[in-house]
C-alpha cells in the first residue's frame, strides 16, 4: 500500500454523490485555507485565509485558470482552525449545491491547486493519529454512520463519547499499577510482598479481571444491536406466516391469501423492534409437495431455517398437530425458536393448553392475526428471547466490534493466568509480570495505545473517502 505523507493537505467529497439539495467538499492541513484563497471568493471580497474559525461565508467558487474568472458555483465555505476542528487540522468546508459535476468540479480545482485526494477514512484517521479521539471513537464513528436501528445508534454513540474508552482505559492503568508493584517484588526480592500487601493486589486482580470479563460477555448484545438477527417465520402452508409477517412490518408487504402455497419465495425485510434490528424472513410453507415451484419454495426456506439465529414457528391453535406440523418441529430441534399459535379466536382452550405443554411455557405466545390480539406480546417475547431479558440498549460500556472483543478476550486471559499464579500462594511473578504485560498491550490494542499501521490501514478502509 502505498502510504501518504500526513503533513498533505487532503481533500474529498463528504456527501454521497448523485443529485440532492446539498454537496460538501472538505479539505484538512495545514494549505487548506490557502487553497480556498485560489477557489472562492467571498461576497465582502476577503480571502478565507483570513476568516475567523468557525465562521461561514457567501460567495462563489470560481476557475480562474483561463484567465478569466469563471463561476463553478454559488456556495456557503465554513473555516474551523486548528487545533479546535474535527482533525486538529485547518479544515475547509465547501457547502455547494448537490449534483455529481458541482462537487466534482470544486474538488478538481482543489486538487490542482495543491491538495490530494483523501484516502478512506483519512479524516477520522488524522483525527486519531492528532489525539482528538481515541482508536474506540474512531471506530464508532462508522457504527453511527451505519446504525441500523435507534438501539444500535445509542451503542454506537456511547463508545463514540468514550464509554467503553474510559472502561478500558481505567483497567489498563489499574494493571499497570499491578504490574509496577510486582516489578518491583521481582527487582527486590529482599522486601518480600507482606500478606496484607499481596492480598491488596489479589483483591485488585479479581477485579479487573471481572470487569474484564463483563466487557467480554457484553460483545453478544453488543454484535445483536448492531448487526442484528435472522429470525425467520416458518410453519406448514395457510398457517398465518404471511399476515403475520405483514403485522410486524406494519405495512403490507406480503401477498396474504387463504390459498396454501401463495407465498413461493423467501421475502427479507428489516424490522426494528424496541431498538433491535431484526432482518426478519417469512418463508414459503413446508410440506410435501409435486408442484416445481413449491419445492423449490421450501427448498429456500430449509437454507434460511439452517441460517436463521431464530425460529418463528407457527402452529394453527384451532387445530391438532398433523404430521406437517411435526416434520417441521422435528426440522427445527435444537434452534432457539418461538413457538406462536395462531388462530387461538377459533381455538378451543383445551387444544391451546395441550400446544403450550409441548413446549416451554416462556417460548409460546398465542395471537391472532385476523383480529391484531397479542402482536404486543409477541413483540415484546421476541426482544426478551433475542436479549436474554438481561440488557438495557446504550447503557454502559458495551463491546460491538469483533477487533475489540478479540483483544479484550486475550486480555482477559492473560488476567486469569496472572490470578492462577498468585492462588497458588508460591506462584512465580515473573510469570505473572509477562502475563500483565500481555494484558497491558492488548488493551492497549483495543484503544489504539500499541497497534500497528497495518492494523490502522485495515480499520479506516472501511471507511467512506470523505469521513
Amino acid at each position: 500500500m502505498v502510504r501518504h505523507s500526513t503533513e498533505d493537505t487532503i481533500v474529498a467529497i463528504s456527501t454521497p454523490m448523485g443529485e440532492g439539495g446539498i454537496g460538501i467538499v472538505r479539505l484538512s492541513g495545514d494549505k487548506a485555507t490557502g487553497i480556498a484563497d485560489k477557489i472562492f471568493k467571498a461576497k465582502d471580497g476577503r480571502k478565507p485565509s483570513r476568516f475567523t474559525t468557525y465562521t461561514v461565508h457567501y460567495g462563489h467558487v470560481i476557475d480562474t485558470r483561463s484567465g478569466s474568472a469563471k463561476v463553478i458555483d454559488e456556495v456557503l465555505l465554513t473555516v474551523m482552525k486548528a487545533p479546535k476542528s474535527y482533525t486538529k487540522e485547518d479544515i475547509v468546508e465547501i457547502n455547494c449545491h448537490g449534483g455529481i459535476q458541482a462537487v466534482k468540479r470544486i474538488m478538481e480545482l482543489a486538487l490542482e491547486c495543491g491538495a490530494r485526494m483523501a484516502e478512506p477514512g483519512e479524516f477520522t484517521k488524522r483525527a486519531f493519529l492528532n489525539g482528538r479521539i481515541d482508536l474506540v471513537q474512531a471506530e464508532a464513528v462508522l457504527d453511527v454512520i451505519r446504525a441500523k436501528t435507534e438501539g444500535s445508534l445509542k451503542v454506537a454513540v456511547g463508545q463514540l463519547e468514550g464509554e467503553l474508552s474510559k472502561t478500558v482505559n481505567d483497567i489498563r492503568e489499574e494493571i499497570i499499577n499491578i504490574a509496577a508493584e510486582i516489578e518491583a517484588s521481582i527487582d527486590f526480592p529482599e522486601e518480600e510482598l507482606e500478606l496484607s500487601k499481596r492480598n491488596e493486589l489479589a483483591n485488585k486482580m479479581n477485579d479487573v479481571t471481572q470487569r474484564l470479563g463483563g466487557l467480554v460477555k457484553s460483545y453478544d448484545n453488543g454484535m445483536i444491536f448492531r448487526e442484528g438477527v435472522l429470525a425467520i417465520i416458518c410453519g406448514k402452508p395457510n398457517v398465518g406466516k404471511s399476515s403475520l409477517m405483514n403485522l410486524l412490518l406494519k405495512r403490507d408487504r406480503v401477498i396474504v391469501s387463504p390459498i396454501p402455497g401463495t407465498t413461493r419465495d423467501a421475502v427479507e425485510e428489516m424490522i426494528s423492534l424496541n431498538g433491535i434490528p431484526i432482518r426478519l424472513v417469512d418463508t414459503a410453507g413446508i410440506s410435501d409437495t409435486k408442484d416445481i415451484l413449491e419445492k423449490e419454495g421450501v427448498k429456500k426456506s430449509k437454507k434460511y431455517l439452517k441460517l436463521s439465529d431464530i425460529v418463528i414457528l407457527m402452529l394453527d391453535a384451532s387445530a391438532p398437530i398433523g404430521k406437517a406440523d411435526k416434520d417441521i418441529i422435528d426440522l427445527v430441534a435444537g434452534k432457539k425458536k418461538l413457538v406462536v399459535l395462531n388462530k387461538t379466536d377459533l381455538a378451543k382452550k383445551e387444544n391451546i393448553c395441550k400446544l403450550k405443554e409441548k413446549f416451554r411455557a416462556d417460548t409460546v405466545v398465542g395471537i391472532s392475526v385476523k383480529n391484531k390480539n397479542n402482536i404486543a406480546a409477541l413483540e415484546k417475547t421476541i426482544h426478551n428471547m433475542v436479549l436474554g431479558g438481561s440488557f438495557g440498549q446504550g447503557e454502559g460500556a458495551v463491546v460491538s466490534n469483533a477487533r475489540h472483543k478479540d483483544a479484550l478476550d486475550k486480555a482477559y486471559r492473560s488476567m486469569l493466568s496472572v490470578k492462577r499464579e498468585f492462588d497458588k500462594g508460591g506462584g512465580s511473578f515473573e510469570t505473572a509480570a509477562i502475563d500483565l504485560k500481555d494484558a497491558i498491550f492488548y488493551l492497549g490494542l483495543v484503544i489504539g495505545k500499541s497497534v500497528s499501521d497495518d492494523i490502522l490501514d485495515r480499520i479506516f478502509s472501511r471507511f467512506c473517502i470523505g469521513k
